[in-house]
C-alpha cells in the first residue's frame, strides 16, 4: 500500500485539531464531489434540445457513476491520512477525541464499489430501480441504480460529517 502524501498533521500546532480540521476540509471536499454529480445531473435539460435520450440518458448515468467513484476514492483517501496521523500521533495526546471519526472508518464502507455496481448483488436497489424506470421510461434504469449509489454515498459522508462535528465539539478548547 502507497503512503498518503501528506498527513492530518502538516498543518497545525495541536495535533488533535490539525487532524480533525484536516478530515473536515476532506469531508466537504466529497460533498463537494457528490454535489457536482447531483448538479450535473439536474442540468441535463439544457442539453435536451440538442441531444436525443439515448445520449442523455446514458450521459446523465455516467456522471453519477464517476461522482460515485470519486466520492469513494476521497473517502478511502481520507482514511489513509487518517491512520497515517494516528500512526504518527505521540502517546501523550487523547486519541480517544478522534474514536468517533474512527468508528466510522472500522465500520464503512460496508461494501466496495465492485459490489455496489452489480445489480446481481443488490437485489432491492436493482427492483426500486426497475419499478422507477417503468413508471417513467426504461432507460431511466441505470440512472436510478446509479442514483442509488450517489445515495449511499452520501449517507456514508454524512455519517462522517456528523462524527467530525462531534470530534469538533470536544477539540474546542484547544483551538
Amino acid at each position: 500500500m502507497s503512503k498518503p502524501k501528506q498527513t492530518y498533521l502538516d498543518f497545525a500546532s495541536h495535533p488533535v485539531v490539525a487532524i480533525v480540521a484536516g478530515v473536515d476540509k476532506d469531508v466537504e471536499r466529497g460533498e463537494d464531489i457528490l454535489m457536482l454529480g447531483y448538479g450535473l445531473v439536474m442540468m441535463a435539460p439544457l442539453f435536451a434540445p440538442i441531444a436525443p435520450p439515448k445520449v442523455l440518458l446514458p450521459l446523465m448515468a455516467l456522471a453519477f457513476v464517476i461522482s460515485v467513484c470519486v466520492a469513494r476514492l476521497n473517502f478511502l483517501g481520507i482514511r489513509d491520512k487518517l491512520t497515517a496521523a494516528l500512526a504518527t500521533l505521540d502517546a501523550r495526546y487523547d486519541q480517544s477525541l478522534l474514536r468517533s471519526i474512527t468508528d466510522i472508518f472500522a465500520e464503512h464502507p460496508k461494501t466496495t464499489l465492485a459490489e455496489g455496481f452489480n445489480p446481481l448483488k443488490n437485489w432491492q436497489r436493482t427492483a426500486k430501480s426497475i419499478l422507477g424506470a417503468l413508471m417513467i421510461n426504461p432507460l431511466w434504469m441505470p440512472i436510478f441504480y446509479a442514483l442509488g449509489l450517489q445515495f449511499a454515498e452520501d449517507k456514508q459522508l454524512s455519517l462522517l460529517n456528523r462524527a467530525v462535528i462531534a470530534a469538533e465539539e470536544k477539540t474546542e478548547r484547544w483551538r
